[in-house]
């Protein structure tokens, strides 16, 4: 009886508060601009669907947010989708945009590398072209796609390629008999009196490297790294004990020859180990956060050499024009990598992608500090080694992931097959057609073309960066 007391109780309460209202409501003057407004409210805005309906598209917008998929992201496909002007225009308008992206180019004698910001902050993205290296007849090629900042990537671009050429020149003397002699690090200013004339860049670039070359004196980190790092389990703890100075062993020219030959595999493998040991050591005392995959390429005569940290990735074109793999992404949620990082004590979780700790999207990486002290993110590189007489191929194809998140290894092959005649070699094409497709990462692309081509032709060394 009480209860049925109460809901009568709260039942004409309820109905004398909307007679109430609905008094107030009719009393205004429907004739006066502010009455003729709350009509239209009322009507049309305070309807259940409608409130349903922007409820729904709030929570939408929430979610995409939580995953990484930026609001602004989607309604630029939506205008690009539903823009009169042709693919075509839309590229010449974003290659325009200064305030959408920066554009890096780079030409070789062989070879060509075209990189972007897009539609990120900043740029992380570093590549190298090294063709015939000191007249050795050796080439090297490399990507970093860096990430927290471009401290490592920075790192690894003048320090782990500057050591992988003096070691291509000792040892190329060293099995010659020749008297072993260090070749001295080029200069900024003869780098770039040497390289006027095959090196095209955009002066919006100039502008932002000045900043950013400098990276011994500035401490670069990424804020939301930094509070992920905070917030995540306690096994995780970006604060640094004292440690003692790196000390790299000194391993003997001998060891990388096999039968007169230089084993580049263990070559690559020694120097991005050692590499990484001084990056991390120089992150801790910065307190640096930053990491860096490494995708790095070595041509000597009919023999292809690729060490892989990470996830950019080099696809061979073939004969037959078939997408032969020159590496494999490392992902956390591999069998062979999951298993090693719990060995380890660390876990997976999934946000927006599968990630180390809930942080690295990459399961192996340069730099990392505090997921690399616990062993959950290392710097081992796969090793794979091809005869290109087995292969013959056309072209090789090295990009970031800005790229592979837009385009599968067989598409990009046949991208590049129909403009290989372009004065690039379809890298810049390649670039901004990812881009139009939505690639919201840093995009670099790089091109090496085997047809009417001879990597003894260029004794230059040159780089993306000044």
């Amino acid at each position: 009886m009480e209860d049925e007391l109460e809901d009568r109780v709260l039942h004409q309460t309820y109905i004398s508060f909307m007679k109430v209202l609905s008094r107030f409501t009719s009393s205004i003057a429907f004739d006066t601009p502010a009455g003729y407004l709350w009509k239209m409210v009322r009507l049309y805005l305070l309807r259940s669907e409608v409130l349903v309906f922007t409820l729904g598209i709030i929570i939408f917008f929430m979610y995409l947010q939580t995953i990484g998929l930026w609001s602004r992201t989607l309604l630029s496909r939506l205008s690009q989708a539903l823009s009169p002007i042709n693919a075509v225009q839309r590229m010449k308008l974003m290659e325009g945009s200064e305030t959408d992206k920066q554009s890096w180019e780079l030409k070789g004698e062989s070879s060509a590398a075209y990189a972007i910001k897009g539609r990120r902050m900043h740029m992380e993205d570093k590549f190298i072209i090294s063709e015939n290296i000191n007249s050795t007849g050796v080439s090297l090629f490399a990507i970093f796609d860096g990430h927290g900042g471009e401290f490592a990537a920075n790192y690894a671009k003048d320090h782990l390629i500057q050591n992988l050429y003096n070691k291509v020149v000792e040892l190329n003397a060293f099995k010659d008999g020749k008297l072993v002699t260090t070749p001295l690090k080029e200069s900024p200013d003869e780098i770039k009196s040497e390289e006027n004339h095959v090196i095209e860049k955009k002066s919006s670039f100039r502008k932002s490297a000045s900043t950013a070359d400098d990276t011994s004196k500035k401490e670069i980190t990424d804020p939301q790294l930094l509070a992920q790092l905070s917030k995540t389990r306690p096994i995780i703890t970006r604060e640094v004990r004292p440690v003692k100075p790196v000390k790299n062993v000194a391993i003997p020219l001998s060891s990388y020859l096999d039968k007169g030959k230089i084993n580049y595999g263990k070559l690559l493998t020694d120097e991005v180990l050692a590499a990484d040991r001084l990056l991390v050591e120089a992150a801790k005392r910065s307190m640096n956060v930053a990491g860096t995959t490494a995708l790095i390429a070595v041509l000597e005569d009919n023999n292809l050499i690729v060490a892989n940290v990470g996830d950019s990735r080099g696809v061979m074109c073939d004969s037959r024009g078939n997408a032969i793999p020159l590496s494999f992404d490392h992902k956390p949620q591999q069998v062979r990598e999951q298993k090693r990082i719990e060995a380890a004590g660390g876990y997976i979780a999934f946000n927006g992608v599968w990630r180390v700790a809930g942080i690295l999207a990459t399961s192996r990486a340069m730099g990392d500090y505090p997921l690399k002290d616990k062993n959950f993110v290392i710097a081992d590189p796969d090793i794979l080694t091809f005869n290109l007489e087995d292969h013959r191929p056309m072209f090789l194809v090295l990009a970031s992931d800005g790229l592979w998140d837009t385009f599968s290894n067989e598409e990009a092959i046949k991208f590049i097959k129909e403009r290989l005649d372009e004065p690039d070699y379809g890298a810049k094409s390649l670039t901004l057609q990812a881009y139009y497709r939505g690639s919201v990462d840093n995009i670099t692309v790089l091109i090496i073309n085997f047809l009417n081509s001879k990597f003894s032709t260029s004794s230059i060394m040159k780089n993306d960066f000044e």
